[in-house]
């Protein structure tokens, strides 16, 4: 009889752990944004009740993904991918918000010489100078590692750099090759470098080579909550979304 009675109550805490899960917000965000998502997410489990599922991953992933039929609730990704989804009809339009601007930035393991990183004559002579450079690789789908090799094959230095890439999948990969001395700049969003142990932010790209990239916040058009998935997005351009963008070194755009 006892046997009897764990294993029924087992089998309702499998069945309360599915329910739960079932129930959660599926996320796709953006590595830029992963952080603060997490702790605007935190707040909104905690007024809601209602689990979040976060799926961080570079915006081009996160889009294939989606037009490949996988579900989610919400999106943070870069404003000309959610511009293209909504083009698809794969988010929807009402609700859609601009939450805040990123800058990419160059990391160096902790108390290392930071680069001079004031023009792009001196940002160049440090790539050059570097023994290894890390960025994400442009065929996982991130924006930053795109434009950084695009700018290196602007300035000429593509083919003398290539020896030193190490190619990462996000950027919170390339503040872990810096920190483990893989590399010794890491290049990605200020925001993807900051929560990381081990390295610091030496500065932002200067103007010539930067590019602002604006990440915004929307409802997916397979969200079977919409109530919820709204609330989500309230919550991110809320106080606590603004507290938590702010934190990441990001620059706010909701007022």
């Amino acid at each position: 009889m006892r046997m009897k009675t764990l294993l029924a109550a087992a089998a309702a805490l499998v069945l309360t752990a599915t329910g739960a899960q079932a129930q959660a917000l599926r996320v796709f965000v953006g590595g830029a944004a992963t952080q603060p998502v997490r702790e605007a997410g935190a707040e909104f489990t905690r007024r809601t009740g209602k689990a979040l599922d976060i799926v961080s991953d570079t915006t081009g992933s996160l889009q294939k993904r989606l037009r490949a039929g996988e579900k989610a609730d919400v999106v943070v990704i870069t404003a000309p991918a959610v511009d293209a989804l909504q083009q698809e009809k794969l988010v929807l339009v009402p609700g859609r918000v601009d939450l805040a601007r990123g800058l990419i930035g160059v990391a160096v393991k902790t108390g290392a010489k930071a680069p001079d990183l004031s023009s792009e004559a001196s940002v160049k002579a440090a790539l050059l100078a570097a023994k290894s450079v890390s960025y994400v690789d442009p065929k996982a789908g991130g924006t930053s590692g795109a434009f950084f090799e695009g700018q290196m094959a602007r300035m000429g230095i593509a083919e003398a750099m290539k020896p030193k890439v190490v190619y990462r999948g996000q950027g919170s990969e390339v503040a872990a090759a810096v920190a483990a001395g893989e590399a010794e700049l890491g290049i990605t969003f200020t925001s993807e470098l900051t929560p990381n142990p081990g390295i610091r932010v030496a500065g932002t790209l200067p103007a010539p080579i930067q590019l602002p990239t604006v990440y915004t916040a929307a409802v997916a058009a397979s969200t079977t909550d919409l109530a919820a998935s709204q609330a989500l997005v309230d919550v991110l351009k809320g106080p606590a979304g603004i507290a938590a963008l702010r934190k990441a070194g990001l620059d706010v755009l909701v007022k």
